[in-house]
C-alpha cells in the first residue's frame, strides 16, 4: 500500500517531519539550508515552487520565518520606524495549496505555524498551540499545548545567549528552540492521514 505524502514547506530541523514519519508518512521537505533533517530534504526558495507538484500529497505543512515577525512585535521605537515585514512565504505556501489542490481536482489541507506577532500582518490565527500558532486547514479539535513554564524548560541548558546575534551557533539554537513539538505534528498528522 501507497504512504501519504506530506510536503513540509520552510522545513527547518523537521519538527512536523518527525510527527509525520512516526504516522507513516513520506515526507519531502524544501528549503534554502541544508540542515540534519529526517525526512527527504530538497534544498529550493519554497517561493519558486509550482503546487501542481504536489497534487498527490495528502497534507501540506509549512513553518515561514518568524524572526521578522518576531522583532517588529517587540516593544522598542526603532521598531515602528520599519517597513512591514514581507508575507511572500506566508503568501507562496497558500499558493502552492491552491496549485495543488487545482492540479489534484481534491482538497489538500494545509497546516501553516508561525508565532503570535505573525498576526498583525498575516491575519488571526485559527489556533495556538503553546507559543505556536496555527494557520490553514487547523483541526476543529485541537490538543492544549504547553504554557509558558514548558517553553521555558526549553531553554534549560542552552548557553545560546553567549553566542553573538549573527553566529552559526546562536542561529542552530534558535532553530532548535522553534522546532515543532513532536506532540503537535504527531497529532496533525494522525488528523489528515488517508483511510
Amino acid at each position: 500500500m501507497k504512504r501519504p505524502l506530506c510536503i513540509d514547506l520552510c522545513c527547518g530541523l523537521g519538527g512536523w517531519a518527525d510527527g509525520f514519519l512516526s504516522e507513516g508518512y513520506d515526507v519531502v521537505g524544501f528549503d534554502i539550508e541544508r540542515r540534519r533533517y529526517p525526512g527527504q530534504l530538497v534544498l529550493q526558495d519554497v517561493k519558486t515552487l509550482e503546487g501542481w507538484q504536489f497534487r498527490d500529497a495528502a497534507c501540506i505543512v509549512a513553518s515561514p520565518p518568524c524572526q521578522e515577525y518576531s522583532y517588529r512585535s517587540m516593544p522598542w521605537k526603532r521598531v515602528r520606524t520599519l517597513p512591514p515585514p514581507s508575507n511572500e512565504l506566508f503568501d507562496a505556501c497558500f499558493r502552492i495549496q491552491r496549485e495543488a489542490i487545482e492540479a489534484g481536482e481534491r482538497y489538500i489541507p494545509m497546516v501553516v505555524e508561525n508565532v503570535r506577532g505573525a498576526q498583525d500582518w498575516v491575519g488571526r490565527a485559527r489556533w495556538h498551540y503553546g507559543s505556536y500558532y496555527l494557520w490553514g486547514d487547523v483541526p476543529a479539535l485541537m490538543p492544549y499545548g504547553r504554557g509558558v513554564k514548558g517553553f521555558a524548560r526549553r531553554f534549560e541548558d542552552t548557553p545560546w545567549v553567549r553566542f553573538g546575534s549573527r553566529s552559526p551557533q546562536r542561529k542552530r539554537k534558535s532553530a532548535e528552540v522553534s522546532r515543532i513539538p513532536f506532540d503537535l505534528a504527531e497529532y496533525v498528522a494522525q488528523i489528515y492521514k488517508p483511510e
